[in-house]
């Protein structure tokens, strides 16, 4: 008979119990799966969970924005009905091929040129210089271990998050990161970092994706993500419309309408505002100089230059009023100032790639180094380098200015010819282009005797020839010997048209201690000596050999040795060797200092007039009427139609202007030709400028109109009109530089705006200084309406040339042009893709 195993039982129950334990275990943890609710995800390529990230950035156009990753639920974030697309953003017409260059663009990533959408993560538009970045919601077709790859020509990445939050997201692939890495369609496998290891993924979940590419304008475009489950053997598939759905329903939207688009670390993985990757820039002009902070120093208090020095008249010579003129002529009048002490806006890391650099071609040609042969026991230099030394200094005065080419002729119509640069007609060409010459003219050319009073000598020192060399060897034992050499001897203060990397005049230091310790000297008996000099922070010269030089003296003080101030005024060296009108006997007024009157005129031998010696010493004056108001009004007219993230920029731009400097002496109007990709006054009324205007145009796009129609807007004729553009990056002391230069009845101010270049930033700014264009005009109203204002009718339906038209016409009555490069005044390169309207007949300036 069988008995029921209840001993053996016992014995096992323990084991049983665990049993029924485990089963239950594994049902419950199938359960959770299912559901979703228990697993933890994790990617294999990072170590536990990434902390969170938290980015203290300004964000696009300096304004202080609240991360869209903190207000995502108010985002118009697409539903998670199945969509079958995924958000595409277009960066146009920007150079480079990495994606770095990508984030270096202004509007990434806030402001695309397009936004529209694609049905598979893979695209190719054959195109060139764009990026692009693609992003959405992942659904994976299955639970598992999946693995990502990417390829691209150039550039490229793709991003992923745990969960559906961009703020996640984290670089599973890449293709290259210096721009100069590339892959065939389809070839997942050429670098190491294409393909990802395991991420799990669940079907029931999504997962923010994002992808960045880079194209330059060379090979073929491309750019595909590919995934597979994680198993050996399995071949990529692109990811397909199955799997993706947008993030955002983007097709209602204005262009200006950018809080719902995601900002991740994808898009800012590098602070635009941070140093490049590679370092520092290198270029001197970036580098901070006081000029660009004095106007936060107190102002000296005008009472205390008050007949400091003697008043005087203040005609310069080279003023053409009432001079005949010819259309564009005015270009050929226009002079430059020197500067003290150097402001470093010389682009010498451009040098070598412009097509003209004029210190160093000038200075190749006049003194190229011409070997001299050992002769008679003494170094010989060239007579042809002294001499024509001597008839570049020879020919420095300026001869009559012809008539130039029209505005649809290119920079290089300005021919050297054209701007009768004398001084140029010398040779240029450097010993390489030299003829061959006969072995007798180069014996007479050994025997010659140097010329004394060349600017810099180069003698080669030769050693002696080793046997058994051949003579073109090098020979590493020759040296030279060189005075000291000053490219900027070389210069002179006409606006040549030809050069655009040279920069600003640079005025001789010792010029400068004489001028102001003449000045402190006079301001201290004036005020009982209680100014001490800090610093000389900056001074402006305008040169006139026939009358005097006009300064622009800006002066660190100490006041009683307890307050620092600034100074910053005009002063007047007066050479009186001009006309008698020079002397103050004939200005009446109580403003007016009286001075001695010059001896009597004596007729010499051969009957000229001459003044006596005491009249011809020099005399520090103050210049009547020349004195700029620190706190006047700048109003900045800017014509637009539909260019909405430039138009944000400028808004913005304005704003920090507003933030950084707490001045509240200044306006913007903004002439709207019916844009349509953004509401321009709502943007304006949103913003915290301190005053704006809103005037809306209809028609085409018409640059003098609008200009017009602004100005005719400002009632105060003794403000200052600025006649600007969009795609202007302005320094913080944009508004006192228009002011300092900018005097009614006697200055107008067309600062230098140097352009960037394609993949340029102002942190590194790669460009040329616009030496031709006069679109950035500074003019008080009531000189402006004087001149007639814009041409509003042969300048119609066309821009390009109106600004040399409007220079004529302030040149002839009376008015001086201030020219300077501006530190960090930058005009953005842009795409001119669609800009304003098709029947223009030119395209824009801007």
């Amino acid at each position: 008979m069988l008995r029921f195993p209840v001993k053996k039982i016992r014995k096992q129950f323990k084991l049983l119990l665990l049993l029924v334990l485990l089963t239950f275990a594994v049902w419950f943890t199938y359960l959770h799966i299912n559901q979703g609710k228990a697993i933890k995800l994790h990617f294999s390529y990072g170590k536990g969970k990434a902390p969170r990230r938290i980015f203290n950035m300004r964000l696009m156009f300096g304004r202080e924005r609240q991360p869209c990753w903190e207000s995502a639920e108010r985002a118009p974030r697409a539903t998670d009905t199945y969509k079958g697309q995924a958000n595409l953003h277009v960066f146009e017409d920007w150079c480079g091929a990495s994606v770095d260059q990508l984030r270096k663009n202004l509007h990434f990533p806030l402001y695309p040129h397009t936004r529209t959408t694609l049905k598979k993560l893979a695209v190719a538009p054959k195109w060139k210089n764009y990026g692009l970045r693609i992003f959405g919601f992942l659904h994976p077709y299955k639970d598992g271990d999946f693995q990502f790859a990417i390829a691209s020509d150039d550039n490229s990445e793709f991003w992923l998050s745990p969960d559906d939050n961009p703020l996640n997201a984290r670089m599973l692939v890449y293709v290259g990161r210096l721009g100069s890495e590339w892959t065939a369609p389809g070839e997942f496998t050429k670098f190491r970092s294409q393909s990802s290891k395991a991420v799990h993924l669940i079907s029931s979940r999504r997962y923010y994706f994002e992808v960045l590419h880079k194209q330059d304008d060379k090979g073929s475009d491309h750019v595909e993500v590919g995934w597979r489950p994680f198993l050996p053997g399995l071949k990529y598939e692109v990811v397909d419309s199955a799997h993706i759905s947008l993030y955002a329903d983007e097709s209602g939207l204005k262009m200006n309408s950018v809080d719902h688009i995601p900002q991740t670390p994808a898009s800012h993985s590098r602070n635009p505002a941070d140093p490049p990757a590679g370092g520092p820039h290198g270029a001197d002009m970036l580098r901070p100089d006081p000029r660009d902070t004095f106007y936060r120093t107190p102002m000296i208090e005008s009472s205390r230059l008050e007949n400091v020095l003697p008043a005087c008249l203040y005609s310069p010579t080279y003023v053409v009023k009432d001079f005949p003129i010819a259309r564009y002529q005015g270009l050929q009048f226009v002079y430059l100032s020197f500067v003290f002490p150097n402001d470093f806006t010389r682009l010498t890391h451009m040098e070598k790639e412009n097509k003209c650099v004029p210190e160093t071609r000038l200075a190749a040609a006049m003194l190229y180094l011409h070997p001299a042969r050992k002769h008679g026991g003494g170094n010989s230099s060239s007579p042809t380098r002294s001499s024509t030394a001597a008839s570049f200094f020879r020919s420095r005065d300026r001869p009559r200015p012809t008539a130039v080419a029209g505005p649809n002729s290119s920079e290089s119509a300005l021919s050297p010819e054209a701007r009768v640069t004398s001084y140029m007609r010398t040779s240029e060409i450097t010993e390489s282009r030299l003829p061959p010459q006969s072995n007798q003219e180069r014996g007479a050319e050994q025997e010659a005797e140097p010329e004394e009073g060349g600017l810099s000598d180069y003698t080669y020192e030769e050693a002696e020839p080793r046997p058994g060399w051949a003579e073109d060897a090098i020979n590493w034992q020759r040296t030279f010997s060189v005075n000291t050499m000053d490219f900027e001897l070389l210069r002179s203060d006409w606006n040549d048209l030809r050069c655009n990397v040279s920069g600003n005049l640079q005025l001789a230091e010792s010029e400068v201690v004489d001028v102001l310790s003449q000045y402190m000297e006079k301001l201290n008996e004036r005020n009982g000596g209680i100014y001490t000099l800090l610093r000389i922070i900056n001074v402006e010269k305008r040169r006139d050999s026939a009358r005097g030089n006009r300064y622009l003296v800006e002066l660190e003080l100490m006041e009683r040795g307890k307050r620092v101030v600034r100074l910053s005024q005009y002063i007047y060296l007066l050479l009186h060797r001009g006309r008698l009108e020079d002397s103050l006997e004939t200005v009446s007024g109580p403003a007016l200092t009286t001075v001695a009157p010059p001896a009597a005129p004596r007729p010499s031998a051969r009957g000229a007039t001459q003044w006596s010696t005491a009249y011809t010493r020099p005399l520090l004056c103050q210049p009547v009427m020349l004195q700029w108001r620190h706190d006047v009004m700048v109003h900045f007219v800017v014509p637009v139609k539909n260019q909405a993230r430039w138009v944000q920029q400028f808004i913005s731009d304005m704003e920090l202007l507003h933030r950084e400097t707490k001045d509240e002496n200044f306006s913007i109007i903004i002439v709207d030709f019916q844009s349509e990709d953004m509401d321009v006054e709502q943007a304006l009324r949103d913003s915290t400028v301190p005053r704006y205007r809103y005037l809306r145009r209809e028609g085409n796009f018409e640059r003098s109109a609008g200009l017009q129609v602004g100005v005719d807007t400002i009632e105060d004729s003794h403000s200052i009109v600025f006649l600007c553009d969009l795609h202007i990056h302005f320094p913080h002391n944009i508004l006192e530089s228009i002011r300092k230069h900018c005097v009614e009845g006697r200055l107008a101010y067309a600062p230098i705006v140097m352009r960037l270049g394609c993949g340029s930033s102002p942190q590194e700014p790669d460009g040329y200084w616009e030496v031709n264009g006069f679109g950035l005009f500074g003019i008080y109203k009531s000189d402006f309406d004087k001149v007639g204002g814009m041409n509003t009718e042969e300048f119609k339906d066309r821009w390009g040339g109106e600004d040399w038209e409007l220079l004529d016409r302030v040149l002839q009555n009376g008015l001086e042009v201030e020219r300077l490069r501006l530190r960090n005044f930058f005009h953005y390169y842009h795409s001119k893709r669609g800009m304003w309207n098709a029947q223009a007949r030119r395209g824009p300036k801007g």
